[in-house]
């Protein structure tokens, strides 16, 4: 019985939102779901996906900047994921001589195909907010419509609380165009700059896998010259 009386109670909401504002009110709650939706799933992705392989690239570079390199090599053995597979990958191409046009061009289509999965469906965020605020913007337009052709069939008997009612319902979806947009806006760019933040961490530690070799000739020299 009460099970009902729920799904009666939220029919009965969806008829009042519709007799408020229409189709477009009806549209712009689905892509609140939606957006919501989206937020939640991409912020566990994004978080497991940076994640991912992290502390064994971290401890793997600290082996091979110190010249341990066949233990960072063992390290990163059997990582096909994340930010261990991409610095595996330049080690292993570093190591053994590979072309570095090659590696490098192994390196970008890698690291390119994880920072595509990790953006993947982020598009619906931004367009829902693109699209939100012109659908509210359209209902707006569609409820005004409505109340001055209420107006022009009322002739002289103009009642001004029945104007401002339906000015008020036709607002209303402007109002929920905006609700929609503006969270699925702020989250799309937060998403986007952890991505981006990801990105950079992945150059930063392939550049360090390449750069090893500078960082102990330097250390070397600067030992020769303490000892001098």
């Amino acid at each position: 019985m009460l099970e009902n009386d729920t799904v009666m109670l939220g029919l009965t909401s969806l008829r009042d939102l519709y007799d408020l504002g229409g189709v477009v009110i009806l549209l712009l709650m689905l892509l609140s779901v939606v957006s919501l939706a989206v937020i939640i799933y991409k912020t566990l992705d994004i978080s497991i996906a940076s994640r991912r392989g992290r502390r064994v690239a971290i401890n793997a570079l600290d082996l091979w900047e110190t010249g341990r390199r066949k233990e960072a090599l063992l390290e990163l053995s059997g990582q096909r994921t994340g930010l261990a597979h991409v610095v595996g990958v330049a080690m292993q191409a570093h190591h053994y001589k590979q072309s570095h046009a090659l590696a490098r061009e192994e390196l970008v289509r890698i690291a390119t195909a994880l920072l595509e999965r990790m953006r993947s469906r982020l598009r619906i965020l931004e367009l829902i907010g693109s699209i939100s605020p012109l659908l509210g913007l359209f209902g707006t337009v569609l409820g005004m419509i409505t109340a001055f052709k209420g107006m022009e069939a009322a002739g002289s008997q103009i009642d001004p609380s029945v104007l401002s009612g339906g000015i008020w319902q036709a607002l209303l979806t402007t109002g929920v165009g905006l609700a929609v947009a503006i969270p699925s806006v702020v989250a799309h760019q937060w998403l986007e700059r952890r991505v981006e933040v990801y990105s950079h961490e992945l150059e930063d530690r392939v550049t360090r896998v390449f750069t090893a070799d500078l960082q102990q000739s330097a250390e070397g020299i600067s030992i020769l010259s303490e000892s001098r």
